[in-house]
């Protein structure tokens, strides 16, 4: 007789694809774990069994879907191409994540909302800019190192690439008329490298 194949992975999948389809649609406080039960088609017991609490799932859709994207950018620290090439190559691929993932645009802004008020929340969220730290960081540094850059200072240059992404997404939510967040993502970033060149 074969070994039972693990199913947990495909079943943590289907409950928070599942819950993240709820929490879009009615938000985290109205949605019960009822609803993802029905949504998923799973059982009480087994929803229970991966995950205790709405939080729970909640902090598991962030982590799969926003950390998981974030690591698959890691290797761009080591290539060998330009800081600049780098960086406009890490604009691209986060912003094809930002459009893929716009549907889930309602859960990541009310998860930055839980952020300020629960530090529960607030170490996923730390972990997510700390990813992208981590890749810009060295990326920045090389050029300076480099002659590429002026002498700037890599970690200040990082969390400005990171609140052209950031503030542009939240722009987008006060206008989606007036904002698009592809062009002017890609824009700011541009001006921003330019600036990092004189």
């Amino acid at each position: 007789m074969s070994p039972r194949p693990d199913v947990s992975e495909e079943r943590k999948d289907q409950i928070l694809e599942a819950a993240a389809d709820v929490f879009v649609e009615k938000g985290l406080q109205k949605s019960r774990m009822d609803d993802i039960v029905e949504k998923s088609g799973l059982s009480k017991g087994t929803l229970y069994w991966y995950f205790k609490s709405k939080d729970d799932i909640f902090i598991g859709i962030f982590e799969r879907i926003f950390l998981k994207e974030a690591r698959d950018l890691e290797p761009l620290t080591s290539s060998d191409k330009s800081s600049s090439e780098r960086i406009f190559e890490y604009t691209e691929r986060v912003i094809l994540d930002i459009l893929r993932l716009l549907r889930f645009a309602p859960i990541a802004f009310e998860f930055l909302t839980l952020a300020f008020r629960t530090k529960y929340f607030q170490k996923s969220f730390k972990r997510y800019l700390a990813v992208h730290m981590d890749i810009l960081i060295p990326i920045i540094q090389q050029g300076v190192d480099s002659g590429e850059f002026r002498n700037i200072d890599a970690p200040e240059a990082a969390i400005a690439i990171g609140a052209i992404f950031e503030g542009t997404m939240l722009l987008w939510v006060y206008d989606n008329d007036l904002v698009d967040p592809e062009s002017h993502v890609r824009s700011g970033v541009e001006f921003l490298v330019a600036g990092f060149k004189q």
